[in-house]
């Protein structure tokens, strides 16, 4: 164990940073220069149909120089010089073509004056009006949601929740563990995010896909006659794992940024979107459990050690995939 830790340290140092978890929704930002003129960025994903069909939709006392899109990542970015002859305060802005997609997108309008408004599209609200001093209440709202869809749409923090779930099995047993992984991944995630510690983020995706073979095989290993240091104090494995998870969470809402004047209740807000998701995959895990246990004892064991492989491969994979590059 005393090794293996040794080698995560190792892993952190070394690692040279590079961009951490993405986002799966869309993101328009539209960013005022002056009086008339604007900056747009359009992040359309690959996957969900918004690179192909979604563009951004402005008013009509807005005109539009369109740059050239670039393939980043898993998302085309495209920037335009955006010229409007009256304030947006009042006008529609958002998405044409987001109803025909199966993805959400994000909207974050910086004025030079005023507070950032930050608004959740999607297929039922293509588009908003723009406020002059969006409501906290607002803020919170989209940053619950985005959240939620990023511990429900990460899978690398959704396969490490199962696994944790799956290694423990009993109801407060788990609650406990995901509690002390919660505080822990909290105070990293709103460290990082407000720029008073940070860690290079190619070694956080690296060490949070071997968090999850850990568990994995912890899961694979138990029943040989030697209880497991998860099983003794899992808690802290769940509280150091936590940890590094919350730089992870960190990287995701870096990549929006916060809305200024608002940072602590979209911080916070994020945060809770989370711990929803987490906690809605873990009822459902042990909601799953459950009925195998009571339905058929004989086959919990072994679906057990079926899904911890499954697990432990595929973020085998990630592991060897992050390192590489």
């Amino acid at each position: 164990m005393i090794r293996w830790l040794a080698w995560v340290l190792a892993m952190l140092v070394l690692t040279p940073e590079v961009r951490a978890d993405t986002l799966q929704p869309g993101y328009l930002e539209l960013s005022q220069r002056d009086a008339a003129h604007w900056t747009l960025i359009w992040k359309a994903p690959i996957l969900g149909g918004l690179a192909t069909r979604a563009r951004p939709l402005l008013p009509q006392f807005c005109t539009v120089s369109p740059g050239q899109p670039v393939l980043t990542g898993d998302a085309l970015v495209s920037a335009a010089e955006v010229v409007c002859t009256r304030p947006l305060s009042g006008a529609q802005v958002g998405l044409r073509g987001i109803e025909a997609g199966f993805t959400d997108a994000l909207l974050r309008i910086a004025p030079l004056s005023g507070a950032v408004q930050v608004e959740r599209l999607s297929r039922d609200r293509p588009a908003v009006t723009v406020s002059t001093a969006p409501d906290s209440w607002q803020v919170a709202r989209s940053y619950t949601l985005i959240g939620i869809e990023h511990i429900l749409g990460g899978f690398d923090h959704l396969l490490f929740v199962i696994a944790l779930v799956l290694l423990l099995q009993n109801g407060w047993t788990v609650v406990k563990a995901a509690t002390a992984f919660t505080a822990a991944h909290s105070l990293t995630l709103g460290g990082t995010t407000l720029s008073f510690f940070g860690l290079a983020q190619a070694g956080v995706e690296a060490l949070i896909a071997l968090s999850i073979v850990f568990l994995a095989v912890e899961i694979a290993k138990q029943g040989d006659g030697t209880k497991r240091l998860s099983e003794r104090i899992p808690w802290i494995v769940a509280f150091l794992f936590g940890l590094l998870h919350g730089f992870g969470f960190a990287g995701a809402l870096r990549e929006i940024g916060l809305p200024d004047g608002d940072v602590p209740i979209a911080l916070l807000s994020f945060n809770v979107g989370v711990e929803f998701g987490q906690l809605l995959i873990i009822a459902l895990t042990l909601g799953l459990l459950a009925l195998l246990r009571h339905f058929a004892l004989s086959v919990l064991r072994p679906a057990t050690i079926i899904a911890s492989y499954a697990i432990g491969g595929i973020a085998g994979f990630w592991f060897i995939e992050r390192v590489i590059g």
